[in-house]
């Protein structure tokens, strides 16, 4: 049994698990504790690291909302956890947030054709505002690791053709090679954009089930596991956003939010920087794609491979036009 530090009573609630940690829900408050697992991208192997990536989680994510709230230490107790002061022997910590409403997540909206322009225009502002207040990041480009990363999607090439057929091998294909290419010929734009300021220390997972469209959107969840995921340039952030609305089928609301965007910003955006924006939508719909194949490897039974060869078949779709643009 869980309890916290509210009087002594149970907290309850509703148990999410990702890849990565596990939420609990109350009636009104949110409970993210952080798996003990190492990979290669993220380390919360030990409970050091795992209090240093809650305050991290909840610094960074304040740039964004008030809905985090703090971290608390989660204490075993005579056979019970409990969450906040308490003694005891502190096993782990949690960052408590404010619960949010799920009829307002944006993807769940999205199905729904319940977004508008208005909706749109206040994420835009918002987003851009972020953008200009995002701490500069000066980094050099690194081509290799890009490249080597953007290719690796040829690691799934199996599961692609076994499932989808040629076409899609033909597609994956032609995306790494014209990819090799545009990096060859425009990687002086993109340590141009370093100089100038444009790469900042931003959000870093930018998509509609990390937004919740209250009258001001509420944008969570940020990267903070991995500094190089979240220090990127800003079309790279927003094209992973327009990228998943143009996968719900709603390009005309990735073109309005571009727009507002541009707007609200004064950054530099020529023929040449709306061709790297969307070369980075072409990156994003790769990445996608493999994380969608390697799915396909897990799936327990066949609704499961179902939905993930749909999910695959649509990102390596939508990577096929970015190629043709």
């Amino acid at each position: 049994m869980l309890y916290g530090n509210f009087q002594g009573e149970p907290l309850g609630g509703k148990l999410i698990e990702t890849h990565i940690s596990w939420v609990v829900l109350t009636k009104s408050l949110a409970f993210k504790i952080k798996k003990p697992i190492r990979y290669s991208f993220l380390d919360f192997s030990t409970l050091e690291k795992r209090k240093f990536y809650c305050e991290r989680e909840l610094y960074l994510n304040q740039r964004l909302t008030d809905i985090y709230l703090d971290v608390q230490p989660v204490v075993l107790h005579e056979g019970y956890y409990h969450i906040g002061t308490h003694e005891g022997i502190i096993t782990d910590y949690t960052l408590r947030m404010r619960k949010l409403q799920e009829v307002k997540r944006m993807d769940r909206l999205l199905l729904k054709n319940r977004i508008n322009e208005i909706q749109i225009k206040k994420l835009a502002q918002k987003i851009a505002s972020f953008h200009q207040k995002a701490n500069i990041i000066y980094t050099p480009f690194n081509k290799s690791d890009f490249q080597q990363e953007y290719n690796d999607i040829l690691s799934v090439l199996e599961v692609v053709k076994s499932h989808l057929g040629e076409s899609y091998v033909n597609t994956v294909k032609r995306a790494v090679d014209f990819s090799n290419a545009y990096l060859n010929r425009y990687e002086p734009l993109i340590q141009k954009r370093i100089k100038e300021g444009l790469q900042r220390d931003v959000h870093g997972d930018l998509h509609s089930r990390n937004i919740f469209l209250y009258k001001d959107p509420v944008i969570f969840d940020c990267i903070e596991f991995n500094d190089a995921f979240r220090q990127i340039d800003v079309l790279n952030e927003i094209a992973f956003f327009c990228m998943d609305l143009e996968a719900y089928g709603k390009s005309d609301l990735s073109k309005k939010f571009v727009d507002y965007y541009l707007r609200s910003c004064p950054f530099s955006y020529t023929q040449k920087e709306e061709q790297l924006f969307t070369y980075y939508k072409c990156y994003r719909a790769n990445i996608r794609a493999k994380v969608n194949a390697l799915r396909t490897l897990q799936a327990v039974g066949k609704k499961d491979l179902k939905e993930d060869l749909k999910q695959l078949k649509k990102y390596l779709q939508l990577l096929g036009q970015y190629v043709d643009q």
